[in-house]
């Protein structure tokens, strides 16, 4: 009984469902579970409630008869498709990991004529929106009912991404992400359950949606409604019938050049309801280790233009601030405008008002709006410099400001050898600024900048993030950002174990540590992999897969290098075997198609260079890393890639201990010791 409202659980119209417990990881025998699950649903039953009854079966999936037997009338589950608590945003195409719910024990229950539900799920370290409504869809395949995500930030605490580090969700701070759960809403109520669209990347457009991840971009394009999280291309299917838009960015109705989400919503003919929501602008990675004292976002109320091509609007509509303390005026020149944060009532010329600011409007009214205010209180300026570079190539140069003053001037000064240069930084999009260093002022050795922003009478320099410039006498921290910058011949680092070991994506396991070798700033990480198949405690069906995988991301390393990347002609792997005995290595690339091309190779427990040519690598299994949870979910990538190995295109490098160790080998002890990797 809620002693609030004196309503009995029971009769809570804003309950649907009870779960009798959450991931209880059970043990023993299944007629010991049947007991346990059908004492709770019968004393839960003993109330009157008929709402179902619900079991958490996704800890111990070889229970599944029992949890129906006990009397429970479905099943919950969970999707972290790419794991959780990276420590930082993952990079690469992740559409591979959500290409299919497949649950191995579906004829289980269905033969109880089950319900599945969803009670949590999220692309944990994932900062991008294409992701979310490709999740539903594989959701809605498997012949999910319902699936709630985990979990909204609350806006006081947004800011700072304290409420779970790993994830990161709320309509001011993250738009295009809670536009893309908009979207999934959308994916529940149009696809039918148990709809089959193929495998990837066949199933990247499914009924009236589609993902992208090049764009960045989950789209809705209905006969009713237009959706979209990033800029797009694509043409709404029928504007005469259009009810609701809800964008990030630009497309055919709307461009907008802010930084938040915006929803437009047909009231009557000639009249739409416009909602703004301020600039969101990510300032520190939100995925870290995150504290009150950190902030990782910050809100901007700025006004920008908006141009709304919309037939029943016609041009020069009129524009009318409705929410509460908007005293914004603006007029259309055309069919654009000038528009600021809030709620505004659009209206073609000619029609009469015949509406009030706090009529109904779907659950509330027409006036409602609500934002943080603005929490720029002083400069943000966010850049990540080239790792290393080609000599003779052009060096771009991007920079994220956010400030309470727009600045009059973004400069990148400095030296590479005695040559001297100074950049103007121009604005590309709202708080993004661009520049490049010519080709032919590129030469070996290394590049030395400082960005300098300039706003009134005021300089500040960066990466001291210090007023002043660089050049005055009294600047005493000139430290700058730097990049190597090195002949085309050089090879192309993809591993350092010394710097990256800690970003690998990997599963931890006990015997794993990184210690220094004799050389300066060189380390090795030892990886001794006890067994190749651990029995899964929560999946005791699963068919043994003797295999153990890593993967690092390469992106970084080879964007200054792409010029390079097809003169390589080998992996080389430095480093050795361990337990005294050598151990079978497939080293493959991974493409931004989650396509993977390999070979495998033997590491000797001589410390050397090992030499894969790039001609020898074949199409191999890709492995869905980071793995997710629950653990039943495939382990490699079932998909209908078809193109060709392209080495400007490898997003990761995937590392295998498994592929050709002979079978009466499979049970033994393996280890590697990683130093480096290189293309060569």
């Amino acid at each position: 009984m809620n002693p609030y409202t004196k309503v009995a659980y029971k009769d809570e119209p804003n309950i649907i469902a009870f779960e009798v417990s959450n991931e209880p990881h059970h043990r023993g025998k299944p007629e010991d579970v049947t007991k346990f699950v059908k004492g709770m649903v019968d004393a839960m039953k003993k109330t009157g409630t008929k709402k179902p009854i619900f079991y958490n079966m996704s800890h111990a999936v070889q229970f599944m008869d029992a949890y129906f037997k006990g009397g429970a009338q479905g099943g919950t589950f969970q999707w972290y498709p790419t794991g959780l608590g990276y420590q930082q945003e993952l990079s690469g195409n992740l559409l591979p990991n959500v290409n299919d719910y497949y649950m191995p024990f579906d004829n289980i229950i269905k033969k109880h004529r089950g319900a599945k539900l969803v009670y949590e799920f999220d692309a944990a370290d994932v900062g991008k929106s294409y992701i979310y409504p490709a999740m539903a869809r594989s959701f809605r395949s498997a012949g999910i009912q319902i699936a709630t995500h985990f979990a909204y930030d609350p806006t006081y605490l947004a800011p700072y991404n304290t409420e779970y580090n790993t994830h990161y969700m709320n309509l001011n701070y993250t738009p295009s992400k809670a536009l893309a759960l908009k979207i999934c809403s959308e994916v529940f109520h149009e696809i039918p359950m148990y709809s089959d669209f193929g495998t990837y990347p066949e199933n990247n457009s499914f009924g009236n949606f589609k993902v992208d991840y090049k764009s960045d971009l989950a789209e809705y394009n209905s006969e009713l409604k237009f959706f979209y999280t990033n800029s797009t291309n694509t043409t709404t299917k029928n504007e005469n019938s259009l009810k609701e838009l809800a964008g990030y960015g630009n497309s055919s109705i709307v461009q907008y050049e802010g930084a938040g989400a915006y929803f437009l919503d047909k009231i009557d003919d000639g009249l739409w309801r416009l909602e703004v929501m301020p600039d969101a602008v990510w300032v520190d990675n939100p995925f870290g280790r995150n504290s009150l004292k950190k902030t990782v976002g910050v809100i901007k109320w700025e006004t920008h233009k908006m141009t709304i091509n919309l037939k029943d609007l016609s041009t020069g509509f009129n524009i009318e601030a409705i929410n509460d303390d908007n005293s914004f005026s603006t007029k259309t020149e055309d069919n654009s405008f000038k528009i600021r944060p809030g709620t505004y009532m659009l209206s073609r010329k000619g029609i009469t008002k015949n509406w009030s600011k706090t009529d109904a409007f779907k659950t509330n009214q027409l006036n409602d709006f609500y934002a943080p205010e603005t929490t720029v209180d002083s400069a943000w300026l966010t850049h990540k410099p080239s790792l290393e570079v080609s000599a003779g190539t052009a060096v771009d140069i991007k920079v994220q400001y956010v400030a309470p003053d727009v600045p009059e001037r973004i400069q990148a000064v400095g030296y590479l050898g005695r040559e001297r240069f100074a950049i103007d930084l121009k604005e590309t999009s709202a708080y993004h600024y661009e520049g490049s260093i010519p080709a032919d002022k590129i030469s070996v050795g290394y590049l030395n900048y400082n960005i300098i922003v300039k706003t009134g009478e005021d300089y500040l320099t960066y990466p001291a993030a210090k007023e002043g410039r660089p050049f005055d006498w009294d600047f005493y921290d000139r430290e700058p950002y730097k990049v190597t910058v090195v002949p085309k011949t050089n090879p192309i680092h993809l591993f350092n174990a010394y710097e990256d070991a800690d970003v690998l994506v990997k599963e931890w396991r006990n015997d794993f540590r990184l210690v220094p070798t004799t050389n300066q700033n060189e380390a090795e990480y030892q990886m001794n992999i006890e067994k190749l198949f651990v029995v899964d405690n929560e999946n005791l069906n699963a068919k043994a897969i003797y295999d153990y995988s890593f993967k690092h991301f390469v992106v970084d390393e080879m964007t200054g290098r792409k010029n390079d990347v097809s003169s390589k002609t080998d992996i080389v792997f430095y480093g050795k075997a361990l337990n005294e005995k050598p151990c079978k290595l497939q080293i493959a690339l991974v493409m931004d198609d989650g396509s993977a091309y390999g070979n495998v190779i033997e590491i000797g427990t001589e410390l050397k260079n090992y030499n894969l040519a790039i001609k020898d690598l074949k199409p191999v299994k890709t492995v869905t890393l980071p793995r997710p949870y629950p653990s039943f979910l495939p382990y490699y990538l079932e998909h209908d890639i078809s193109s060709d190995f392209d080495i400007r295109r490898v997003e990761s490098i995937q590392f295998s201990i498994g592929p050709e160790i002979p079978e009466d080998e499979l049970e033994n002890r393996h280890g590697i010791s990683i130093i480096s990797v290189n293309l060569e």
